[in-house]
């Protein structure tokens, strides 16, 4: 993943009622009028919400009739937690030294 696709991913992750989309479509596929009522928004605001995290990646949208019903798009949930990890990977591996040392 590129430097502007990370810069669009992490913008979009950095709102906190984006996140809280992401959550709610972790289980379920749902139309902007169900997320609406959920969030106590105007449908207006929370396709302005689901514009961002789809310019992300974060989520698609399929038209069902006259509805447009939102999923999440997993794969760039694991393209955040590949980057993010890169951090990790050293910090727990001299974690687990200290506390092998400490054991001693």
């Amino acid at each position: 993943m590129q430097g502007a696709q990370l810069d669009h991913l992490f913008g979009a992750l950095s709102d906190p009622t984006r996140r809280a989309i992401l959550m709610s479509l972790k289980e379920i596929d749902a139309p902007v009028h169900a997320l609406a009522a959920d969030f106590a928004m105007s449908r207006p605001a929370v396709s302005k919400h689901l514009a961002v995290l789809r310019q992300a990646g974060l989520v698609r949208e399929r038209r069902v009739g006259r509805e447009n019903f939102y999923a999440l798009e997993r794969a760039a949930l694991e393209d955040a937690r590949a980057w993010l990890a890169v951090f990790w990977r050293g910090k727990l591996g001299a974690l687990k030294r200290l506390a092998e040392e400490n054991d001693e």
